[in-house]
């Protein structure tokens, strides 16, 4: 594990303070590292949507899925590929 150092604001240092005791976050560090975890996730969905949106209504042609199904099944895939829930 690396270690890396962060500055930040006094009243943003409070406010993590106070969200650790709400949510029973032991240390600083655990919050942050969970906060970012969260952060890399929201942002591997938001790729995968926009990923998806590409091909929303391309299953006009001779397929034997229709538009929802082919879309759940992209979904799945991409869910797949970036461990979405």
């Amino acid at each position: 594990m690396e270690t890396i150092s962060l500055k930040m604001e006094t009243k943003l240092i409070k406010d993590i303070d106070r969200a650790m005791k709400r949510h029973r976050y032991s240390t600083r560090t655990e919050f942050i590292r969970d906060a970012i975890r969260n952060k890399l996730g929201a942002l591997g969905k938001e790729e995968a949507i926009r990923n998806l949106e590409k091909y929303f209504g391309k299953g006009k042609s001779k397929n034997k899925f229709s538009d929802r199904e082919c879309r759940e099944l992209a979904w799945k895939e991409y869910g797949r590929k970036y461990n979405l829930d």
